[in-house]
């Protein structure tokens, strides 16, 4: 199979994993504290991959004035666009305890809360292709990392979706684009950026790892700890702890 079929493939399966935690969160009645422990464990688990999958990567391919631009830039970026969406309805997309606003009282929030979605998820889709450019093998670990925090996104940002009483086919509609979408994003990130000199596909490395960050901080976290409270820490370290141990024996 040609190389940008597979990183398209890969973004697939990853997405894939928000559908997953879609069903659950929709279908099944968890408690609070248990979907505010998911999410803690996924945000490690990504700070864990974006810290020793993408800017590592990015460092040693580009340098540190490509890496700092490229992270600096990503957050920067991110965090504008999630003001503005935020503004306009979103603020609250991966919450599960009912702060989600219904269409009712806020029109057009159910726009703004999809393409907040798309714009958490593109990041990570983009930089499974960017792994596969380096070596022609996809980073296992950084699939396997955005595989496990897509389950939580999708698990507590459905769970908030069912109680503001969005339909059924919204919600599994938006979750399958997206996945549809990350599969897309990957594609797009190996055919792309294979022509770009080392220094650009290391900045744009650096812009993933920035905006996922920012992203941690600004919808999953909060939402972690609104419920997990002093345990929120210790279960982030956990997620962080499984990811660098696949981590390490991916290089082993």
């Amino acid at each position: 199979m040609p190389r940008v079929l597979q990183a398209g493939l890969w973004g697939l399966v990853a997405g894939s994993a928000l559908l997953i935690g879609a069903a659950v969160g929709y279908l099944a009645s968890l408690p609070q504290r248990l979907i505010a422990a998911i999410m803690a464990f996924g945000g490690g688990v990504l700070i864990s991959a974006l810290s020793f999958e993408l800017m590592d990567e990015a460092y040693s391919q580009g340098g540190f004035p490509a890496t700092a631009i490229g992270f600096l830039g990503g957050a920067v970026v991110y965090s504008a666009a999630n003001l503005y969406l935020a503004r306009r309805g979103a603020k609250h997309r991966k919450r599960s305890d009912g702060k989600q606003p219904s269409e009712a009282d806020e029109g057009g929030s159910g726009l703004a809360i999809a393409v907040g979605a798309l714009l958490d998820g593109i990041p990570e889709s983009i930089v499974i292709g960017v792994t596969m450019i380096g070596g022609g093998a996809v980073s296992a670990v950084a699939v396997a990392a955005i595989f496990i925090s897509n389950v939580p996104e999708g698990l507590s940002s459905s769970a908030g979706m069912k109680k503001a009483k969005r339909p059924p086919a919204y919600i599994f509609g938006l979750w399958s684009a997206i996945a549809v979408v990350s599969g897309v994003a990957a594609l797009a990130g190996f055919a792309v950026f294979s022509h770009f000199s080392d220094a650009v596909v290391a900045a744009t490395t650096a812009v993933a790892a920035g905006a996922i960050l920012a992203m941690l901080a600004d919808t999953m976290i909060p939402e972690a700890f609104e419920y997990a409270h002093n345990l929120t820490g210790l279960i982030t370290v956990a997620g962080f702890l499984i990811a660098f141990m696949l981590s390490k024996l991916g290089s082993s």
